[in-house]
């Protein structure tokens, strides 16, 4: 796996949209902060353009992901925001310059398919929050991000949850929101989650949408070589007007309670405020017991 270098004070890092568009007034709280940092933001040339929904045209949002890639002075990539598009441009991108020149690539929800992509290709990704969210993430998010960026972040903990199933495992990270998982099957960006720890997460969906995903990936063999199963945020859920009878973390635990590797419920990451910084493609250790979980990685 090629792992992008940590960042230096002074070196520069992209923004741009690969998905829904973004104007500059939500921008700014998150271009200040990454200057506090000691980073220089450097905005696509298409970031604040419009196509509807979208950040710009399939073309403006490939040609400015395409630029932060073959620009060797740009040392990170920061996703502005999720929404729906990613997979329009994916299979537009060339990321032959990216295994020369590595850099991390940043984001989380829609950016999955990126996340997907790349682990495919061997790059090594970072799964964090995203600019539009700067505002109402939690200091312990923000530091996460910049502690990831830095190389200084180096585990993660959350409580002890009821249905965790305790163990250990050692494997690289990979996964992403749930449903861009389950709309990758079958493609070149498919998960590859053989001897791996995969890590889930979602929002806003439908209970008996979550059980669909989770029947489709269990029938694809997606659990049935996994070292680890790592559940963050399963938020805002909704259910019909003849309820689903389960809640997503026990529709979940249901599909996966047979196998024999580690699960770990609530942590700390996805559609939340308290988004931590996950190194996906990375060698870690997924420590589930008694008196909570940790994820270490290199």
């Amino acid at each position: 796996m090629i792992i992008p270098k940590k960042l230096r004070i002074g070196d520069k890092i992209g923004i741009i949209s690969t998905a829904r568009k973004i104007t500059l007034e939500e921008l700014s709280p998150a271009i200040k902060m990454l200057e506090s940092w000691g980073l220089k933001v450097v905005l696509g040339a298409n970031l604040f353009s419009e196509d509807n929904q979208f950040s710009g045209t399939i073309q403006q949002r490939s040609a400015d992901l395409q630029s932060m890639i073959d620009d060797r002075s740009i040392k990170a990539i920061l996703c502005a925001r999720g929404g729906y598009g990613t997979v329009q441009i994916i299979d537009i991108i060339d990321f032959s310059n990216l295994k020369n020149n590595p850099k991390w690539i940043i984001g989380y929800s829609d950016v999955t398919v990126l996340h997907s992509h790349l682990n495919n290709l061997g790059i090594a990704s970072l799964h964090a929050t995203m600019p539009i969210n700067f505002e109402k993430n939690t200091e312990g998010s923000l530091i996460s991000l910049k502690h990831s960026l830095f190389g200084n972040m180096k585990s993660t903990t959350c409580k002890v949850h009821s249905f965790n199933k305790l163990g250990i495992a050692e494997a690289e990270v990979v996964g992403g929101n749930l449903s861009i998982l389950y709309s990758l099957l079958g493609s070149d960006s498919d998960v590859n989650t053989d001897g791996k720890i995969l890590f889930i997460e979602d929002l806003d969906e439908y209970l008996y949408h979550i059980d669909r995903m989770m029947m489709n990936l269990k029938r694809n063999g997606i659990f049935t070589k996994l070292k680890g199963l790592i559940i963050g945020g399963m938020s805002d859920m909704n259910d019909n007007a003849i309820p689903f009878g389960k809640t997503a973390e026990e529709i979940i635990l249901e599909h996966t309670k047979d196998y024999d590797f580690p699960i770990c419920f609530g942590f700390p990451a996805g559609h939340l405020d308290d988004n931590r910084g996950i190194r996906l493609g990375v060698k870690s250790v997924l420590e589930i017991n008694e008196n909570g979980v940790s994820l270490s990685q290199e």
